[in-house]
């Protein structure tokens, strides 16, 4: 199935501390996520009850091309666009994206943020969509902190052939037959 992840949700079913989980959202037995989005991070999270499936999907190795709309702080320049995707040194090894093109702004169908991000009076913000191969530990953040854009909001809108498409947040549907 695929989930529109809330912000501030945890990628997970259980959780200790109290703090929300799919479960406040999904009542399906047996499916689990193929892969995680960071509890700060929003947008499409696949589930399945298909163990073969959920490696595929959520292993590196697989090279499955995850699509994202990042915000980020300043006004991005073609040389940032650049290294992005020629790559960027991370303390676990280089990374890059496959694409990263500025858009020209927020995309008129993305939903409010709830809570909303902070912004700064006197300091732009800039939207991109970006491609990556790879899903590390907030991968994707730690690139644009890289270099000189820190990431104010970043949605997941498409996995592979799966798109995110018109499901508003905390929606899920069935994909897989």
């Amino acid at each position: 199935m695929a989930f529109n992840k809330p912000y501030g949700v945890l990628s997970q079913f259980t959780d200790t501390e109290g703090r929300s989980t799919l479960a406040d959202f999904i009542a399906v037995p047996g499916v689990y996520p193929a892969g995680r989005l960071d509890k700060d991070s929003e947008g499409l999270l696949l589930l399945t009850d298909d163990g073969a499936l959920q490696h595929q999907l959520a292993n590196p190795q697989q090279g499955k091309h995850k699509s994202y709309l990042v915000q980020v702080e300043g006004q991005v320049s073609e040389t940032q666009l650049q290294a992005l995707c020629h790559g960027v040194k991370l303390k676990d090894g280089p990374a890059q994206a496959v694409t990263a093109t500025l858009l020209a702004g927020k995309p008129g169908w993305l939903w409010s943020r709830h809570p909303p991000i902070r912004e700064r009076r006197n300091i732009p913000t800039s939207w991109l969509e970006i491609v990556l191969d790879e899903g590390r530990n907030r991968q994707l953040r730690r690139m644009t902190a890289a270099v000189g854009l820190p990431t104010l909001r970043l949605v997941r809108v498409a996995i592979a052939r799966y798109q995110l498409a018109d499901l508003k947040p905390g929606e899920y549907r069935e994909i897989f037959a």
